[in-house]
Order: structure tokens, then C-alpha cells, then sequence
């Protein structure tokens, strides 16, 4: 029986940037995913690339995973665009954030751009001239499509790095006797390797479920919207707006960050619902929108239910209609996905028997900070 040096279980986008960095380092890889290709957060998402959003530990992670990415794309089409980010403030105060924030990142070297509302109109075809009062934009972070991203890094992991990739297989117990794992499928085969990363977003419950009992995480499913292909107007890389220049952590960094949320609404169907409003336009002209957040203790994730909320999708299409005048608003499908975060800390991390590594619970931070996270945390495994 061949002894892999890792084996990594589950094979979205945290699980699939641990296996390539330990290529990277010339160690034998295993990748096991559950079902016939990943199915979870990693492709549930905007496929937005945006370590603006990120605090400035992350924001680290995050520059480092765009390095990543361009050089994958380099070599293998992974469906990476270079378009770049926007953040579009609504108001006085939200302007008072992007304006904060451009400071932030002049000091952390990170470049980006202030643009009056007239330059965002200019930049993004349909955006009202009500709504707009100003935007940042940020030209080295990068758009992928989330149906096609994960399966071509796969694939080039496959076909270029000599991955051993094991899909529609679930592992069902994880044994260590010395220096060697032994993973048991539940198709009755056995693999062996010297360490197993698992990260398989919350539903590592099937393996520890004693741990995931009384871990701190929290399962949280949002809902998205695709809107049908625009006839001709088009608007490049990843639009975020002013709620979520009130939501994302690289803003609670600003020094006006405090006044600005004490004086929301605490009653808002925006706050009740964790709703704020992206836009991603799709190779093929059609809209990403979305998106809205519920929160569930991990041990109680199945009470989110695997309902569409109608009135959710409402609010979010209505708040989207103050900020774009699309040429079609026609919903082209619907959908909700479900990752998992922590209460207390920025990601979960246990190591079992000194040979087990458990890595979830990353959040929203996946798509953008996997690659560099996982660059730092297989430097440390195997230093």
C-alpha cells in the first residue's frame, strides 16, 4: 500500500490550496472529496478575489493568494479576470469610510484608487447617479467563476502536479498508529499517510463528531440570485456597495468606523437578514447577486433548513434596483449555500494524536484567503 506524506480530506477551495502548496514543497499528495466534484461554499459564491474587505492580517493572506492565483492562471486557465474592486458609498459617511480606508492602505502599501461619482458612472455602465456618491477601487484583485474555478485548479493540480485525487469518497475514520494514518473510506478501502489535513468546511461531524459538538462554530447560509444575461450593458470585476462597506471587517479599522454603526437602525430588515448587496457580471453578461446571511450554532446547522426565502430575495432585488438600472431584472436561478466561522477566533484549527490537522471555519474569507493561509499553515506542518 503506497504511504502518501499528506492526505487531505475535502476538496473545496481550503482543502484543494493545502494539497497544492504541499506539491509545491515536493511532498506526495492525496485529495479526497465526498461527492463527484465539490460541492459546497467554494462553488455557492460570488468568486470574488477581495483582500480589501479583509482585516490587515488577512489582507496579508489575501495579497498573497492573488499571487497565487495570477500565477496559476500563467500556466493553466483557471477562469481568473483582472478586473479589479469597487466599493461604492452611498452617502457622506460611507464616503467618509472609502476615504479612511485609502489612507489605511496607502500606509500597508496596498494600492488603490478614490473615484468621484461622476468616474464611477463613466466606469460601470447603469449605476444611478442617485445612489453613487463616490467609490474605491482596487486594480490588482481579480473575479473567478465559482462553477468553473475549483474544478480547473483540480484539474491542474491533476494533470500538472501529480495529485492524487479521489472523488466520490467519503472518509469514515481516521486511525494513527506511530508515524502513519490510516484513512478508511466508506467504500471499505484503506489509504495511509504520514499526516491528514481535514478540511471539510462544518461537516467534519462525521469524523469527530465530539468535537464539532463543542467547537465554536457556527454554520451560516446565505442566499444569492443570478439574474439572465444582459443584452448589452456590461460592467467588469466585483462591485460591492455602501452596505457592504458597513459589513466588512477592513472598515472597522477606520477611525469613524464606531460613530458610523451606532447610529444604524438596529431594526432594519438589512440588519435582521445580514443583507448587503454585490454584483458580479459572468463571462456570458449575466448578474451575481447577493447575497444574505442566517446564523446557526454547527451542532444546530440543520435548523437552517434547506428553504429559498422569497421575501429575502425581495429585499435584496429592491436594493439592488436603487443602485443599478439593469436592462433586465429577470432571476435566472436561485440558490443558498452554507459555510462555516467562529465565534471567537478567525478559523478553527485542532490537531489530533500530533498527525491529524482539522482546518475549517474559515467564513467568508475562503475564496480569498485559502491560498495564502494554506501557504503559511503547510510551511509550518512541514518547516
Amino acid at each position: 500500500m503506497k504511504k502518501y506524506d499528506i492526505a487531505v480530506v475535502g476538496g473545496g477551495i481550503l482543502g484543494a490550496f493545502h494539497a497544492f502548496h504541499a506539491l509545491e514543497k515536493g511532498l506526495s499528495v492525496a485529495l479526497f472529496e465526498k461527492n463527484n466534484a465539490p460541492q459546497g461554499a467554494t462553488v455557492r459564491n460570488f468568486g470574488q478575489v477581495v483582500p480589501s474587505g479583509m482585516n490587515q492580517k488577512w489582507q496579508i493572506l489575501g495579497r498573497k493568494s492573488l499571487d497565487i492565483y495570477k500565477n496559476i492562471q500563467r500556466q493553466f486557465d483557471i477562469s481568473l479576470r483582472q478586473n479589479g474592486s469597487v466599493y461604492l458609498a452611498s452617502n457622506a459617511e460611507e464616503m467618509t469610510l472609502l476615504e479612511e480606508l485609502a489612507a489605511i492602505n496607502q500606509n500597508n502599501d496596498y494600492t488603490s484608487t478614490l473615484l468621484t461619482a461622476e468616474q464611477c458612472r463613466d466606469r460601470y455602465a447603469g449605476l444611478r447617479a442617485d445612489y453613487v456618491k463616490g467609490g474605491l477601487f482596487f486594480p490588482e484583485e481579480v473575479s473567478l467563476e465559482p462553477h468553473l474555478a475549483i474544478h480547473r485548479i483540480l484539474q491542474y493540480l491533476r494533470e500538472q502536479r501529480g495529485l492524487a485525487y479521489f472523488p466520490n469518497t467519503q472518509i469514515g475514520g481516521i486511525d494513527v498508529a506511530g508515524d502513519t494514518c490510516t484513512l478508511r473510506d466508506t467504500h471499505g478501502g484503506q489509504t495511509q499517510a504520514e499526516r491528514v489535513l481535514v478540511c471539510g468546511g462544518h461537516e467534519f461531524r462525521t469524523l469527530y463528531p465530539e468535537m464539532y459538538q463543542k467547537s465554536d462554530l457556527v454554520a451560516v447560509k446565505l442566499q444569492m440570485l443570478e439574474l439572465a444575461e444582459q443584452p448589452t450593458q456590461r460592467f467588469e470585476g466585483n462591485i460591492l456597495t455602501g452596505l457592504s462597506i458597513r459589513r466588512y471587517e477592513a472598515f472597522s479599522e477606520c477611525p469613524s468606523w464606531q460613530s458610523v454603526k451606532a447610529a444604524e437602525p438596529a431594526d432594519s430588515p438589512e440588519k435582521h437578514w445580514g443583507i448587503h448587496i454585490l454584483f458580479k457580471q459572468t463571462t456570458s453578461g449575466s448578474v451575481i447577486l447577493g447575497d444574505s446571511h442566517e446564523y446557526a450554532a454547527a451542532a444546530q446547522a440543520d435548523d437552517l433548513g434547506f428553504d429559498l426565502r422569497d421575501d429575502v430575495n425581495d429585499i435584496m432585488l429592491h436594493r439592488a434596483a436603487d443602485i443599478f438600472d439593469l436592462q433586465t431584472w429577470t432571476v435566472k436561478r436561485r440558490w443558498w449555500g452554507i459555510y462555516s466561522q467562529c465565534k471567537h477566533t478567525d478559523i478553527f484549527q485542532a490537531t489530533i494524536q500530533d498527525r491529524i490537522h482539522v482546518v475549517t471555519g474559515i467564513g467568508g474569507k475562503g475564496m480569498t484567503g485559502s491560498a495564502g493561509f494554506a501557504a503559511e499553515h503547510i510551511s509550518t506542518l512541514f518547516a
